[in-house]
């Protein structure tokens, strides 16, 4: 299904009527890593003098947080931010999470995920992990996990905004922007093709 789009330009239009709740919806590139990277170094911290796990333990938990946050960030693409609602609330509310990113996919102040979403979800699933795992274990997997969701915001951002060089970074601009301009509903991963494959939503090689 060919996507339809606004504007292509670097435009913002409100989402609210009240100026201050809409600045709200503005973000900077760089609010993300500001606001986590000393988060991932707190539990990194924790996990390594205060919880006495060893650097190879740290990695696969590290690295496991990582793999789970792609596989969070294609589900909430896929079934969350692109959710097909029938109520004209619900289709309010998919517009203002996600519809307005199609719309206007090349708006820089709105590429990152704002804090006001971001936090709540960071501790939902802090929450959630530590509801799974012993608090030493979720140490290193919580901060694997939060740098995925930077990683990703970079990235998208990126794809939208700079001319990623090499053979990865071209790979990721490419699926990306085949999702906003071929079809929809196809290319959920943004930082990773990887679920895309498993649930077979990935992009067929013309």
């Amino acid at each position: 299904m060919a996507k339809r789009y606004v504007s292509n330009k670097d435009v913002s239009i409100p989402l609210f009527e009240n100026k201050l709740l809409d600045k709200f919806t503005y973000v900077h590139p760089s609010v993300p890593v500001i606001l986590y990277v000393p988060v991932i170094s707190f539990f990194l911290y924790r996990a390594f003098f205060q919880a006495g796990l060893s650097i190879g333990a740290m990695a696969i938990l590290f690295l496991g947080g990582v793999l789970v946050w792609t596989l969070t960030e294609y589900l909430m693409h896929r079934h969350v931010f692109h959710f097909e609602a029938k109520s004209n609330f619900g289709k309010y509310i998919s517009h203002l999470m996600h519809g307005v990113h199609h719309d206007y996919p090349n708006d820089s102040r709105r590429l990152v995920m704002p804090p006001v979403v971001s936090i709540p979800l960071a501790f939902f699933f802090y929450g959630l992990f530590a509801l799974l795992m012993s608090p030493g274990n979720q140490s290193a997997f919580f901060p694997g996990f939060v740098t995925g969701y930077v990683v990703y915001d970079m990235i998208h951002y990126a794809t939208h905004h700079f001319s990623m060089k090499g053979r990865i970074g071209s790979f990721l601009t490419k699926h990306h922007l085949r999702h906003h301009y071929k079809d929809e509903e196809l290319g959920f991963g943004v930082s990773s093709p990887l679920w895309d494959v498993v649930f077979h939503t990935e992009f067929q090689e013309e």
